[in-house]
């Protein structure tokens, strides 16, 4: 296991246009990986454009790798439904916590870069990573896979670990 940065907090904030994986609906919940760390919503029942705002954390390493989710239909008497996966490169935003350090902010809102949908993620759109009073914050919207519909809304926040010996 490689240098630790920090810890990453990710929110899982809502999905929309999920797809039907019961009778009219679906009982969604979103498991979130990132290397061998695992961790899971709620269930939201009878729901497509659920909202959890549960925040998820992950204790980020170098090598940085890439977060993966994967949505399913949480069901009573057989195994749980599929309802789509879809994965994110964190490299930018640890790239941009360290363009913050080199730039010494601290104070106030600075936007350090943007990201593009690409084959490293699974964006929706451009993606902005700021500096928000000393944290390294993102929002995204990724596009599920797999599956003919469905998005889903993440913050993240990279909370570095401080070097000892160093101010």
């Amino acid at each position: 296991m490689g240098e630790h940065l920090g810890q990453l907090k990710v929110t899982v904030v809502q999905g929309k246009r999920l797809v039907i994986r019961d009778f009219k609906s679906s009982d969604p919940y979103v498991v979130v990986k990132l290397g061998s760390q695992v961790a899971k919503t709620k269930v939201i029942n009878s729901c497509l454009n659920p909202v959890w705002n549960e925040e998820l954390c992950f204790s980020l390493t170098e090598p940085v790798g890439v977060l993966n989710l994967e949505v399913f239909d949480k069901d009573r008497f057989k195994s749980d439904d599929r309802m789509g996966h879809a994965h994110f490169s964190l490299q930018p935003l640890v790239s941009a916590a360290r363009l913050r350090k080199v730039l010494k902010v601290s104070s106030g809102e600075t936007m350090l870069r943007k990201v593009v949908p690409d084959s490293e993620n699974c964006l929706v759109g451009e993606s902005s990573i700021a500096c928000i009073d000393g944290e390294v914050v993102q929002e995204v919207w990724l596009r599920l896979c797999g599956v003919e519909s469905g998005e889903i809304q993440l913050k993240m926040k990279l909370i570095e670990t401080p070097v000892a010996g160093k101010r």
